[in-house]
Formats: C-alpha cells, structure tokens, sequence
C-alpha cells in the first residue's frame, strides 16, 4: 500500500509543478514547449507499456492506465495543434 501512497503523491505534486511552469510560459515559448511535451509523453506512454507488462496490483495498474491515456492525449492534441499552425504557414494558392 505504501508504494500506491508514494505513487499518487509524486503524481499529484507533478501534476501541480507542470500546470504552474506551463501556465508561466510566454506564447513566444510555447510551441518548442508543446514539442517537448510530446516527446516526454511518448517515453511515458513507452514506460508505461513497460509496466503494464509486468504483474502489478489493481490499484497500480489502473494508475498506469491514466498515465497512458492522458499522455495520449497530451501526444494527439500537441500533434494536431502543430499540424494547424503549420498549415498557417503554408502559401495560398
């Protein structure tokens, strides 16, 4: 049990560390930082993959499955958001 209590409490307090730098980033320095999240979410999203082929607790295992879903969602939603500024870029025909 004490491994889920450290477990949810670096995950709460890193949940609270990245909204208060995201939320201090100039827009001029958002988009290098969306990249960079991207990339930090797929080694997340792989390390989970990892995990999830291991035998884990109920508990850990559900945790994990949320660390899969939101870092695919962080992944999706940064990779369509850079595809629609790139195309505001693109020359008009």
């Amino acid at each position: 049990m004490l491994p889920l209590i450290i477990m949810l409490g670096i995950f709460f307090s890193l949940l609270g560390v990245g909204y208060f730098l995201v939320s201090r980033v100039p827009p001029l320095l958002h988009t290098p930082l969306m990249s960079a999240t991207n990339a930090i979410s797929s080694i997340i999203i792989l390390g989970a993959f990892i995990l999830l082929s291991k035998s884990l607790s109920p508990p850990i295992t559900v945790l994990v499955i949320v660390a899969v879903l939101m870092a695919s969602f962080n992944c999706i939603g940064g990779f369509l958001l850079t595809d629609r500024m790139f195309k505001m870029f693109k020359k008009k025909e």
